[in-house]
């Protein structure tokens, strides 16, 4: 699933004419980036969710054809769900027979998505989460066999997880990537939980159910490039990278 209902206010005034999907970077969209990105690692069956500029973003998905991808499109025009209620939304398009991955479509990145995948089948974990030592003020804890404890701001000093009142300082402290894989049975939970909270971010749901879900953050063995193109000064580094690349 590609999470692109995003508003993208953080680069207004170009997303008041264009949703963040379509911007361009390279002289390609993101989301035509994400989608071949996804289809490179063996998927072919992608959900889109839309809202923002939905129209434009229909348009795009039904004149761009990408041989052997097959796209359907979760159209939240009248309510904006966020990411996990977009995927709660999206359950009947995802089914609950195989792992999904899901994937911000302002994420720019190269690293090998099938070593992800590989990652989360090996380890049998309920949710695989892209995460990192990137500098940030909002971490993901996680415990040393690697799974998911709970969320600290470090701007603000405040710290939440199901398991209480934890040392964090003996926690690893890492980002969160924007790109996940959860399975069948994370898909049922966040689809229960959705009935009660229609819109909701998948990050807190991730925080308040990692102490009964097995959540687990996965790091690249190689290094690689990472952008979030949502914000003007790293959509200009990213543009900067791929200048006049069709890559």
């Amino acid at each position: 699933m590609i999470f692109a209902a995003g508003l993208g206010t953080r680069l207004r005034p170009l997303t008041d004419t264009v949703p963040k999907a379509l911007i361009e970077v390279g002289g390609i969209t993101m989301l035509e980036r994400v989608i071949r990105k996804i289809a490179a690692a063996g998927i072919s069956e992608i959900a889109v969710n839309i809202h923002h500029h939905a129209a434009k973003v229909r348009h795009f998905i039904e004149t761009h054809h990408i041989e052997g991808v097959s796209i359907s499109v979760c159209d939240e025009s009248e309510m904006l769900l966020d990411t996990g209620g977009g995927v709660a939304a999206a359950a009947p398009l995802l089914g609950y027979d195989d792992d999904i991955l899901l994937h911000n479509a302002d994420i720019l990145t190269d690293f090998d998505l099938g070593e992800m995948m590989t990652s989360h089948t090996s380890s049998g974990a309920d949710a695989t989460l892209l995460a990192d030592t990137r500098n940030t003020s909002r971490y993901l804890l996680f415990d040393h066999s690697g799974k998911m404890t709970g969320w600290q701001n470090t701007s603000t000093g405040e710290v939440r997880s199901p398991f209480g009142d934890i040392p964090t300082d003996s926690y690893r402290h890492l980002a969160f990537g924007g790109i996940h894989i959860i399975s069948p049975n994370t898909l049922r939970t966040i689809a229960s939980y959705s009935q009660a909270n229609p819109v909701f971010s998948i990050t807190p749901f991730y925080t308040n159910m990692c102490g009964t879900l097995d959540i687990r953050a996965f790091t690249p063995s190689a290094p690689y490039s990472w952008f979030d193109i949502g914000r003007p000064e790293t959509l200009a580094k990213a543009r900067d990278m791929f200048a006049d690349s069709k890559k």
